[in-house]
């Protein structure tokens, strides 16, 4: 039995609950919630070595979407803050660290953090549905299932997104020009995690990495607790 429970999956998902958990009740409720604000880029990393470590069979494409994603999440940001083409009117705070051209590096893991949890999620619900129809006898075409896969990835990226919103801009990661967040932000979320979400699709590489998908979870329903008690 206990070698059951301290698997290297529930271990991950342990550290990823015991350090969302703190965080959520260190900003709501302790004296030192500019300390665990503070520390939000240490908690990002770790998740991510988390992700690494929980992932099977490291293969070149599974480095490829890594490096892809964070390109092209940093790349469209710095547009986004330099310009207001996507994304609107926005800056990045100090909150995150570092910054190459008025873009935290971390925000370009979290792209791929966001993406590609999102890919292993429906990547399982799409294996899933295929498999209940071809028991009826029907088969899917695999065009129909992209599109759906594409449209679905790019929908729960911006899903994540919107929920991040509003707690990021309470907490310093980031400030709006206009006090209302612009439509077009989410546009842009969709367009680009769509895309991404089909180079997941294409890519070649182990998508069954069950960390991926508690995390997932987990930092949707820390923001959304967020949401709801942060005043």
């Amino acid at each position: 039995m206990p070698e059951e429970l301290f698997t290297k999956k529930n271990i991950a998902i342990f550290i990823a609950l015991l350090f969302h958990l703190c965080g959520a009740i260190g900003i709501l409720y302790s004296p030192y919630k500019d300390w665990f604000i503070a520390n939000t880029p240490l908690n990002l990393l770790l998740m991510t070595v988390l992700l690494f470590w929980m992932q099977p069979n490291k293969s070149i494409n599974f480095f490829l979407f890594f490096a892809i994603s964070f390109l092209a999440g940093m790349g469209t940001e710095m547009i986004g803050v330099n310009t207001g083409r996507l994304f609107g009117s926005y800056q990045y705070g100090t909150v995150l660290g570092a910054k190459l051209n008025g873009v935290p590096y971390l925000i370009g893991i979290n792209w791929f953090l966001v993406t590609f949890s999102c890919g292993v999620l429906l990547t399982k619900i799409s294996n899933w549905t295929e498999d209940k129809y071809e028991h009826i006898g029907v088969r899917i075409k695999p065009w129909v299932l992209t599109i759906a896969f594409v449209f679905d990835g790019g929908m729960l990226a911006t899903i994540f997104d919107y929920n991040i919103e509003p707690v990021a801009t309470k907490l310093g990661f980031w400030h709006w020009k206009d006090v209302a967040i612009p439509w077009f932000n989410y546009i842009c979320w969709f367009a680009i995690s769509g895309q991404l979400a089909m180079l997941f699709k294409k890519l070649d590489f182990d998508k069954d990495n069950q960390f991926a998908i508690h995390l997932l979870i987990i930092q949707m329903l820390f923001f959304i607790t967020l949401q709801i008690y942060l005043p």
